[in-house]
């Protein structure tokens, strides 16, 4: 019977300390816009700079160390990442934190991408899926545990405390990874040239943007979350990690429950998941005035969100088949595209006079409805294409 490498849980402690330290500001924008000085606006941008810094990241990372060996290039994204959370918790003032926060996000794509990489290599033949999916399941794990317990260190202790916590995971993780990764070399790839030609087919395109559209929905309310609870639920602040861990809870069911659908029915899946996604964005407007009301529609909403990321990310990898690597690099930038799309979108609905924190959740549908949009113009060309290639081979 093949067993699992134990190197494979290198990676998913490492995935789940990166996942993390996207995540962990959410919690604490009050906190941290309270001690740098700045608006909640400002500290939001944390977010935003983070989700472009992702963006820039993939590419320019990956151009730059496409020569080094896989195992060293994980060994410099994570100690990388260590050093960085290190300078976010060392910031003396908000511009600081901003570029420690860029720092962190550009080990974030492409790590990802090498540790999938290297999973599917290390993993036995017959369990290749297997292997992936416990290296997501970090990720998985930092949205249920890793960013609820965070929020609760920065508000029992400080803000700077979950930073440091993170920068040890990431060197236990380093550590680890020296120890139990073996040496890999980097394969001939396609041609950038190649790899770029992908982005010249529309389904490809729409496929990147029911991404961005579809996360950019969640982010727009999820980034300012902690003041909603505060501000208008009434929820105490030391209760809110609480309310963020069902929301965890919530999103591992999605994750579960949107791959086992979208094997059986792709697209549908997703276009259900949006849809769900988009009318419980729209019932929080009411219910976030309710504390139990809320909480179930938090529950709903991380179900429906993260039911939506395996069909999307299977999705364009469909339409993207020659070129896996480069498409699955292009979804984690979409993904971030989406966050940091979010993120800016609820800092200028916050600003604004004439708006406040209760608007957010209907804009917030607003922009998944683009999303929703998006996959029906995807689904018609798939079928006008279906269409003129059975009238092809009669």
């Amino acid at each position: 019977m093949n067993r699992m490498p134990i190197a494979l849980w290198a990676l998913t402690l490492a995935s789940f300390g990166i996942g993390t330290t996207e995540l962990v500001p959410m919690g604490l924008l009050p906190t941290i816009a309270e001690d740098l000085e700045v608006s909640l606006f400002a500290a939001g941008l944390l977010i935003t700079g983070y989700a472009l810094g992702v963006v820039i990241g993939v590419p320019f990372v990956s151009i730059i160390f496409s020569r080094i060996s896989r195992k060293n290039l994980l060994l410099l994204l994570v100690g990388g990442f260590a050093i960085g959370n290190l300078l976010c918790a060392w910031a003396p003032n908000y511009t600081f934190l901003m570029i420690a926060r860029i720092i962190c996000a550009f080990m974030h794509g492409t790590f990802f991408g090498e540790s999938y990489v290297v999973a599917a290599k290390l993993a036995p033949p017959d369990k290749q899926t297997s292997a992936l999916a416990l290296v997501a399941l970090g990720l998985t794990l930092s949205t249920v545990l890793g960013a609820p317990l965070g929020t609760y260190l920065g508000l029992v202790y400080d803000w700077r405390m979950p930073f440091y916590v993170i920068a040890g995971i990431g060197t236990i993780a380093f550590v680890a990874i020296a120890l139990l990764v073996p040496s890999m070399k980097q394969e001939q790839v396609a041609s950038l040239r190649k790899q770029v030609g992908v982005l010249r087919r529309p389904q490809v395109l729409l496929a990147l943007m029911m991404t961005v559209f579809g996360i950019g929905g969640v982010f727009t309310v999820l980034t300012y979350i902690t003041p909603m609870l505060e501000q208008i639920t009434g929820v105490d602040s030391h209760d809110v990690s609480a309310i963020l861990l069902i929301y965890g809870i919530g999103t591992l069911v999605g994750n579960i429950v949107g791959a086992k659908l979208a094997d059986r029915w792709l697209m549908p899946t997703l276009l259900g998941a949006l849809i769900v996604l988009a009318v419980v964005l729209t019932s929080l407007t009411f219910t976030v005035h309710n504390p139990i009301a809320t909480i179930i529609t938090i529950f709903i909403w991380g179900v429906s969100a993260f039911a939506s990321i395996p069909p999307l990310q299977m999705h364009i990898l469909e339409k993207a088949s020659d070129a896996p690597q480069f498409a699955s690099g292009l979804n984690v930038a979409a993904f971030n595209m989406g966050n940091a799309l979010g993120a800016f979108l609820g800092g200028i609905v916050i600003e604004n006079p004439s708006l406040n924190l209760s608007a957010l959740p209907l804009v917030a549908a607003l922009v998944t409805f683009v999303g929703v949009f998006l996959t029906f113009v995807s689904l018609r060309i798939d079928k006008k294409t279906l269409i003129i290639v059975e009238k092809r081979s009669v």
